[in-house]
């Protein structure tokens, strides 16, 4: 069967590999219809991802229908439904999973990063981890996993709506965590250096929208709270200045919710932390309720999905398209790889 395949720093081929066998016991094989490429991809791509395998066949963010169920499957999950899958392990010994926090497993092995992703014709997953998708098409639902990342770090920041939340960073996890947060009836502030971003943020349930490159974002956001600050901040960058801003911006007693990776050392007025009383909390992957969430979202919202698919390629055109997102980053919210 067709596979994609990133051998290193900007290879990436399309490869033949053996088709899996049919399902064993507990097991349900899909057949992919759409992946999603996400920014662990682009990182792998570009040689920035350390924690990828090398080669590694990437994708987690899943549209496909059963193909075949295995014995001691539950009789709710049937031949052709389309689903999506939760792409995360958990080793059941780690004090995450002890916890019940298993989306935070010391050990986990994430599809496409610290093992062989879904970017191929079939898969044979454990049964566990196959999440239904109702009335969603199998494009639509190659968008819920990285929604759902967003829709987690709003639970981790314990939202209400009574806050005031800000947004850094409008790709789709940030997507994913405005509609949450306008879900739960908070006002949100998207913030992002692009304003087409910024417009479909706004579409999305965003009540303001700051670009912090061509304003002044201090006191654009002083304007907006009435001085006191965001009272949530949901960093979904990872860069320096974003984690900065969520720092030294969010109101007294605010929460910040960290969703990206910084891909170098970031330099904090610790002062804050105290006088403050923040509480900072990080988040990480999605938990089965948020996927949920999401695909109920999705079912019963009007969501601007087309707008969010920025291209939707074949296998055979994944190298070009990489290098033209590495050369174009800010333009992409999602690319699809259809089989």
């Amino acid at each position: 069967m067709k596979a994609i395949q990133i051998t290193h720093s900007q290879e990436l081929n399309v490869i033949e590999t053996e088709e899996p066998q049919a399902p064993g016991q507990g097991e349900v094989m899909l057949k992919l219809c759409y992946v999603g490429f996400c920014g662990s991809d682009i990182n792998t791509f570009m040689g920035r991802n350390t924690m990828a395998l090398n080669p590694v066949i990437p994708g987690h963010e899943v549209g496909a229908t059963i193909e075949a169920v295995g014995e001691g499957v539950p009789e709710t999950l049937k031949q052709g439904m389309v689903v999506t899958c939760n792409p995360y392990t958990n080793c059941g010994k780690c004090a995450s999973c002890r916890n019940g926090r298993v989306n935070a497993c010391e050990h986990n092995e994430t599809l496409g990063v610290q093992r062989n992703g879904a970017m191929k014709e079939y898969i044979v997953l454990p049964w566990q981890k196959i999440i239904p998708a109702g009335s969603l098409s199998p494009k639509v639902t190659a968008l819920v996993e990285p929604m759902s990342v967003g829709f987690h770090a709003v639970s981790r920041a314990e939202v209400t709506d009574v806050d005031t939340v800000m947004v850094i960073g409008c790709g789709m996890v940030g997507m994913g965590a405005i509609v949450r947060a306008a879900l739960r009836g908070a006002t949100v502030i998207a913030a992002d250096i692009d304003d087409e971003k910024l417009a479909l943020a706004k579409k999305m349930g965003a009540t303001y929208a700051v670009n912090t490159k061509s304003e002044n974002a201090h006191q654009r956001l002083q304007e907006l709270t009435g001085g006191f600050g965001p009272d949530v901040i949901i960093e979904a960058v990872g860069s320096v200045p974003t984690y900065q801003m969520a720092i030294n911006e969010v109101a007294f007693t605010g929460r910040v919710a960290c969703i990206g990776y910084a891909k170098s050392e970031v330099s904090l007025q610790t002062k804050y932390f105290v006088q403050k009383e923040l509480d900072i909390r990080g988040s990480r992957n999605a938990t089965p309720q948020d996927f949920r969430a999401v695909i109920r979202y999705l079912e019963n919202n009007d969501c601007p999905t087309d707008e969010l698919i920025t291209k939707v390629i074949k296998p055979e055109e994944a190298l070009d398209t990489m290098r033209w997102w590495s050369e174009n980053p800010g333009k992409v919210f999602r690319i699809l790889v259809e089989f």
